[in-house]
């Protein structure tokens, strides 16, 4: 069987090949490489390999750091943009040269090169000052993986360096001060990963009964609600296998199938997520709404294969469907969906505030047409007369798409058909029991 593991993940499994069993040992896997960035914190027990939390930023490597060097020689030297942009060969020399400058500084004091006539030059003291703000940005992903796993840096027991941009010792520094612990770099940071794979496949093939991994979901999963909300039921960060199972009902009357969609992401309206799959749950048994019982589980096993399963609990009507592994997203969009879900948090809370507000008044709405109609008998003419005008109030405020209006709305209009909902639950008792005694 094919299995996906992620980098990080695997070269944890490499450095963990002496590691003692014996005790609990928490990781921070940080992986620097030409484009990409990532760091993953796991722990290490038992022989069990669990993933606490991923971070990273998909825009963000090695070639940040060419780019910075050629960007420093272009503005010492004024080299203007339209000269570069008139002379491709130019611009892929410049970079190259800035590739060169980065590596000879892993271990040289100063580089020194010669193009078109032009000499460049870069100590390490310059090199350092650019290369700083690309190094911030990776530790502050540290910290948000940190603040994921809920664990101080001081709790990482093992700070291990993957990708061939982590060669360099003044990023080995800081990231050391960072976790306050000397780095572990002791394998080849190209090869760590690969490493890691093969006994990954060691494992699968059953040769390492001894170890075990467990990995993480790395975006939530949920299902589309009435409004359009994404109502989570596996969160992300979640370990996997996992299983997770929650309750629905219907909202309309009689109702007798149900869509169930299925979506990834970490946004509250599922319009702004991606949509895996959907399937509809048929044969439920015509009840009012709110009455049937639909329970609602994600499995994902530990070939991240998700399985999405519903089941109207009073029946046993079930449907399922399956979705293969990782889901079809590249690391990429992983990135970008998790990135817009923090740049838009503060409207997307807004607008999830309004739709659920929206949808209770709808049903308080609906609540109060069946009691007209069910209760008419024992309403006065100014209750009937009062009811309806409060209903069509709360109706003509969801126009406004104004939340604290249609919640003052609502409020009103419960308040008046609070007493009189208790004066009919008292005459439907009263009429429920009459020629009968209690003993």
């Amino acid at each position: 069987m094919l299995r996906i593991v992620n980098e990080p993940t695997a070269a944890s499994l490499a450095y963990g090949i002496d590691q003692d069993g014996t005790v609990a040992k928490t990781i921070a896997v940080y992986d620097l490489g030409g484009g990409t960035f990532d760091i993953s914190i796991l722990r290490l027990e038992d022989g069990i390999y669990e993933v606490l939390a991923t971070n990273g930023d998909t825009f963000l490597g090695g070639d940040d750091i060419d780019q910075k060097i050629s960007g420093h020689w272009v503005n010492q030297h004024q080299i203007e943009k339209k000269v570069l942009d008139a002379d491709p060969v130019l611009r892929q020399e410049l970079r190259l040269t800035a590739e060169k400058a980065k590596k000879h500084l892993g271990t040289q004091p100063a580089f020194q090169a010669q193009i078109a006539g032009t000499s460049l030059s870069l100590n390490q003291q310059t090199f350092k000052e650019l290369i700083n703000p690309i190094v911030d940005k990776t530790l502050e992903s540290c910290r948000s993986a940190l603040k994921d796993a809920q664990l101080d840096k001081t709790q990482i027991d093992h700070v291990i360096m993957v990708g061939g941009s982590t060669r360099i010792p003044h990023l080995k520094e800081r990231v050391s001060e960072f976790f306050g612990k000397k780095v572990n770099d002791s394998l080849d940071p190209d090869e760590v990963v690969a490493m890691g794979a093969a006994i990954q496949a060691d494992i699968l093939a059953g040769n390492q009964k001894e170890m075990l991994l467990l990995d993480i979901t790395p975006l939530s999963l949920g299902i589309e609600t009435v409004g359009g909300l994404m109502d989570v039921i596996i969160a992300r960060n979640s370990k996997i296998p996992a299983s997770q199972g929650r309750n629905y009902t219907t909202s309309v009357d009689g109702q007798k199938n149900l869509k169930i969609a299925v979506y990834q992401g970490e946004r509250d309206l599922v319009e702004n997520n991606r949509k895996l799959g959907e399937f509809i749950l048929r044969g439920i048994p015509p009840m009012a709404a709110g009455i049937p019982k639909i329970e609602i589980s994600f499995i994902i096993d530990a070939d991240g294969i998700l399985k999405v399963r519903a089941k109207e609990l009073r029946s046993g009507v079930s449907q399922q469907i399956e979705i293969k592994s990782a889901y079809g997203i590249s690391e990429e969009e992983m990135g970008r969906m998790l990135l817009e879900s923090l740049q838009h948090a503060q409207e997307d809370i807004a607008e999830k505030a309004l739709r659920e507000a929206i949808n209770e008044a709808n049903h308080v709405i609906h609540s109060t047409d069946r009691f007209l109609g069910q209760n008419e008998e024992i309403l006065t003419q100014e209750e009937i007369y009062e009811l309806k005008k409060l209903r069509e109030a709360l109706h003509a405020s969801l126009s406004s798409q104004d939340k604290n209006k249609i919640e003052k709305s609502m409020q009103v209009l419960n308040a008046y058909a609070e007493p009189i909902a208790h004066r009919a639950l008292d005459y439907q008792i009263r009429g429920a029991m009459k020629g009968k005694s209690i003993e």
